[in-house]
């Protein structure tokens, strides 16, 4: 009878001690923080989207956990919210945050006044600056522009939506509608930079963020009008726990000094 070598009993042994460090091995990374991080939604209306942003960086380096943020105006939020679309928090004017907890779209007890921001008018870097500290220095700069570069109301943004009543309250609705360009949504202010526009009239959280383009001044106090947002959770979000986390981010220690350093005013 033929005896089995030393090399040939060994072989099984050693093939089942790799098999076995493998199965090990694919066990921890299976463990390891990144297998069980969560990533959450964040839907924001567009003035707000420089601020949640501005807390993305450090939340996911301290929890591991992953933000994607999507924006829009505070109308086509809506429609999206009210279409089904999954979330996990949203940031949008206080009404509509208040409907959403009565319907159980957002958990009532998650929800947060965040901060408000005023409109302010914008211009091309190296521009002239014109004044608008008063009523009347305004309008005549309104008149004056070539082309006025403000949301679409009609797209649902809270700015344009104001503006619009605004031109017409001060009679100059007509000629601002004659050289009016509206914008479907993001930066208005990114047409001074194209040069479809010499004057640009948005949130001043959104005017701040694009490159080439220079802050002129809020409105007028007496013409001002403030867009107040809040945040929620989403009732039906598969990560409330780290969608909470983020939303004490946006509202905990030093959150007011982020809100003021994008042009906002917090609560």
């Amino acid at each position: 009878m033929k005896t089995k070598t030393k090399t040939e009993t060994s072989t099984p042994i050693r093939s089942a001690g790799r098999s076995l460090a493998g199965i090990a091995c694919a066990a921890s990374l299976a463990f390891t923080p990144a297998a069980f991080a969560d990533t959450i939604k964040v839907l924001t209306s567009g003035a707000f989207k420089q601020v949640v942003l501005a807390f993305v960086p450090a939340f996911e380096a301290e929890t591991g956990n992953k933000v994607e943020v999507a924006d829009g105006t505070a109308g086509a939020l809506q429609k999206r919210v009210d279409g089904g679309e999954a979330f996990d928090v949203v940031v949008i004017t206080p009404a509509a945050l208040a409907r959403y907890a009565e319907t159980g779209k957002v958990v009532p007890s998650s929800v947060a006044t965040l901060a408000k921001v005023g409109a302010g008018v914008g211009v091309k870097a190296g521009s002239l600056l014109p004044e608008i500290r008063t009523v009347e220095q305004f309008k005549q700069t309104v008149l004056n522009a070539r082309a006025v570069a403000y949301i679409d109301p009609a797209a649902g943004g809270s700015s344009g939506i104001y503006l619009q009543g605004l031109f017409d309250r001060l009679g100059i609705g007509s000629q601002v509608a004659a050289k009016a360009v509206l914008v479907q949504g993001g930066y208005s202010a990114a047409k001074l930079v194209t040069g479809e526009a010499d004057l640009a009239i948005q949130q001043i959280s959104e005017i701040l963020p694009v490159a080439g383009v220079t802050l002129v001044g809020p409105l007028p106090e007496e013409i001002q009008n403030y867009t107040s947002y809040a945040g929620g959770v989403g009732a039906a979000s598969m990560h409330a726990a780290t969608a909470q986390a983020f939303m004490s981010r946006m509202t905990g220690a030093g959150a007011a000094d982020v809100i003021r350093s994008k042009g906002m005013l917090a609560p």
